[in-house]
């Protein structure tokens, strides 16, 4: 069993490429590059670089003492928000803008939920002195002011997507709308592992650099490499097929993926798409997606501007599908408690999207000698109004 992508862009079942005509030179140019360019020593040698130097790789993987006392097992937090911009949205846009830049874009677009993904494309924007527009939901925009705020002082544009449920489905549909119309001079840098062939593979690898200090940080700590789970929150799924990408072919290592039940799977109000999704395609690629049964996409809802997305990357659903990864699914309440307890144990606020995975423990048992590898994805600054608003702070 393969889980890395095929020739054709497919995971299994899940992937492909379906665009629409005028899309097809940009993406086709970007498949026949993206692996040659990477490979390339010099190209390696400035995003390595940059990693280390701006953004302050390697991440930590810290064990964390009290939590692990608490559910009586060995829990490691791989400190992906001690990233600069504060979460691991940023290892994939340094990526991607250095692609953009060898394939000789000027323009760059990009979608937002959270506002961390459009925070790290403004970030590296201004780095490299590249117009920026940034599509995020109206809504997104409302309960992440901090991060527009963030976005505009790095010189970017943030344009508001006011259809359907104005989040970041939304925001997505207008940057392919933008990308149709201005194909020659843009390279639109998708944040998750989603959209059309090659995205899906290109962000993964360049979050892969996650599950590759894992593996090392482990040796030093607990003298191997492999945890026995990994765990991660899940809407799109960048900083899961980041944490996993080095473990998806060792059967010893448990895959882990907590995605957002919202008011509860059958509530209505969810974004469970593992529970609740079917065969679909949205965003370019086939995968699972929650839809009705004439194949209408069903409005998502999560706490978490990052996980409020009815789809799901395509090398998840093929995690899904498989059975090579448990899914579990958090209500906003579980997540809310999840974060606030880490906090209080170990004095370190996590994003909402993180405090998902956090919420593991609620669903399942893990042994007391089993290792257990949490991505803790992003941080909570962005996320403070949320927190304050739920617990009456």
């Amino acid at each position: 069993m393969s889980y890395n992508v095929n020739e054709k862009g497919y995971y299994g079942d899940f992937g492909g490429a379906f665009i629409p005509e005028m899309l097809y030179p940009n993406i086709e140019a970007l498949r026949q590059n993206y692996l040659n360019v990477m490979a390339e020593p010099e190209f390696q040698k400035e995003f390595n670089q940059l990693l280390k130097d701006y953004v302050g790789r390697p991440s930590p993987l810290y064990f964390a003492k009290r939590l692990s006392k608490k559910f009586n097992t060995k829990i490691y937090l791989k400190r992906e928000d001690l990233n600069h911009t504060g979460a691991h949205k940023v290892n994939n846009t340094i990526g991607q803008i250095l692609m953009a830049k060898r394939l000789g874009k000027t323009r760059i677009i990009a979608e937002t939920g959270a506002g961390q993904h459009g925070v790290a494309t403004a970030t590296v924007c201004a780095l490299m002195g590249l117009e920026c527009i940034v599509y995020m939901g109206e809504i997104d925009i409302a309960r992440q002011a901090p991060n527009v705020a963030r976005m505009k002082m790095l010189g970017a544009t943030v344009i508001p997507a006011t259809s359907g449920s104005k989040t970041l489905k939304d925001a997505t549909n207008e940057a392919i709308r933008d990308w149709i119309n201005n194909p020659k001079n843009t390279h639109y840098i998708i944040g998750s592992a989603i959209g059309p062939h090659p995205y899906p593979d290109m962000v993964t690898r360049f979050q892969s650099v996650i599950s590759e200090e894992i593996q090392w940080q482990l040796k030093e700590k607990e003298g191997r490499e492999h945890p026995d789970y990994v765990v991660a929150c899940i809407g799109g799924g960048s900083n899961a097929a980041g944490t996993y990408y080095h473990f998806l072919d060792h059967d010893d290592v448990g895959i882990i993926a907590v995605e957002a039940a919202g008011k509860g799977i059958q509530s209505g109000k969810s974004a469970a798409t593992s529970a609740l999704g079917k065969e679909g395609i949205i965003h370019g690629c086939k995968t699972l997606l929650m839809q009705t049964k004439d194949g209408q996409i069903t409005e998502p809802y999560s706490i978490s501007a990052g996980l409020d997305y009815p789809g799901v990357g395509p090398l998840h659903a093929h995690l899904y599908k498989t059975g090579r990864a448990e899914f579990y699914s958090a209500t906003d309440d579980e997540a809310m408690q999840a974060g606030l307890e880490l906090t209080k144990l170990e004095g370190i606020i996590p994003a909402i999207e993180t405090a998902h995975a956090l919420a593991v423990f609620t669903h399942k048992t893990f042994k007391p000698d089993d290792i257990v590898v949490i991505s803790l994805s992003g941080r909570g600054d962005k996320d403070l109004q949320n927190y304050i608003d739920y617990f009456n702070l």
